[in-house]
């Protein structure tokens, strides 16, 4: 019996909805009796034989894995450092790492542990002491988390024979633009990016065409390069929040592309409404500085099926109130059943 109850879609779902933690395991009362081979800290239930857990025992290390083992929680504990061969019996076979709550630094992890790990599917290293990402061999890697470390660069063609990753979580670490400019390079499948709360100046670079879900709130972010949605078609969901966005940074049209679904530009420095495509269905624009209501901005013309397709409108923090709203605008936002100024 597979012992981890999430598939991918449901992870993706969730990454778009809350964008934190997605693994399930079974909860420690109803893990039964422990196998034979299990190590003496942990506990690898006879009805899920693959699995060992060893999360929340106040571990210092990261014990031996015995033989048969693909899924591996250790998150929860107080292990510093990763010594070599405890992965020496699940090279070719561990398939979920978690490490997540950790004091783990880079110095720590020994050579001949992640390093020999090729069958990897999901890496999740968050809230650690990282500077650096460390990345296992495996090409079938799918999910990588590092939040919650002290990440300041991620050196270019780590990731290059990542075809399958569809996930790449990277929120609260020391990240800049060039620190990440090579880093997605070679990326043929990944569908989410999340560098939210890092100290990015622009977008990220060099990210692949399948992309569908860009997270970059809390950073330093002043503009949006021409183009740059337009390298991105199947983007739906795009957030830059709690930014530095001002109106000169965004060139005429940037966001009108036809894939999107929700755009977040809260809490920047707008002083108008950037245009959007009819597709769009979410527009969050509240705690800027915008003083005007163009429809232009929404609608070019109206006709029988020429209209915004929005749904939710946030404008509230602004220097508008409904009364800014030009008469005609029902007719540009009829399925608009949420428009709040305050």
């Amino acid at each position: 019996m597979f012992p981890l109850r999430l598939p991918l879609l449901a992870a993706l779902v969730t990454v778009a909805l809350c964008q934190y933690y997605d693994y399930d395991y079974q909860p420690v009362s109803m893990l039964g009796p422990s196998g034979p081979n299990c190590h003496q800290e942990c506990e690898c239930p006879i009805n899920f034989p693959s699995a060992m857990y060893c999360d929340t025992r106040k571990l210092k290390f990261v014990p031996f894995v015995p033989t048969g083992i693909k899924y591996l929680y250790l998150q929860n504990n107080q292990i510093e450092e990763i010594k070599a061969g405890v992965f020496d019996n699940v090279t070719d076979t561990l398939r979920w790492l978690v490490l997540d709550n950790n004091q783990i630094t880079n110095g720590k992890i020994e050579k001949g542990t992640i390093d020999k790990l090729t069958v990897l599917e999901k890496l999740f290293f968050s809230n650690n002491e990282l500077t650096e990402p460390i990345i296992p061999p495996s090409k079938s890697l799918d999910e990588l988390k590092m939040m919650h470390n002290k990440l300041s660069k991620f050196p270019s063609g780590l990731l290059s024979d990542k075809e399958n990753l569809t996930s790449i979580n990277l929120q609260h670490n020391q990240l800049t633009s060039d620190a990440i400019a090579g880093a997605f390079k070679g990326l043929k499948k990944l569908l989410s990016l999340d560098v939210s709360h890092n100290k990015l100046k622009k977008l990220p670079a060099g990210v692949p065409s399948s992309l569908e879900m860009l997270y970059a709130d809390y950073n330093d972010i002043d503009g949006v390069g021409a183009g740059y949605l337009n390298k991105l078609p199947v983007l739906q969901y795009l957030r830059i929040s709690h930014n530095k966005l001002v109106d000169s940074g965004l060139p005429s049209g940037v966001f009108n592309t036809t894939s999107l679904v929700e755009l977040d530009l809260s809490f920047n420095k707008l002083q108008s409404i950037p245009e959007v495509n009819e597709q769009l269905e979410q527009l969050y624009l509240q705690a800027n500085e915008i003083n005007k209501f163009d429809l232009s901005s929404f609608c070019k013309y109206v006709g029988i099926s020429s209209f915004s397709r929005l749904k939710h409108l946030r404008l509230d923090a602004n220097n508008i109130t409904h009364s800014s709203m030009p008469p005609e605008y029902s007719n540009c936002l009829r399925q608009a059943s949420d428009i709040m100024f305050e």
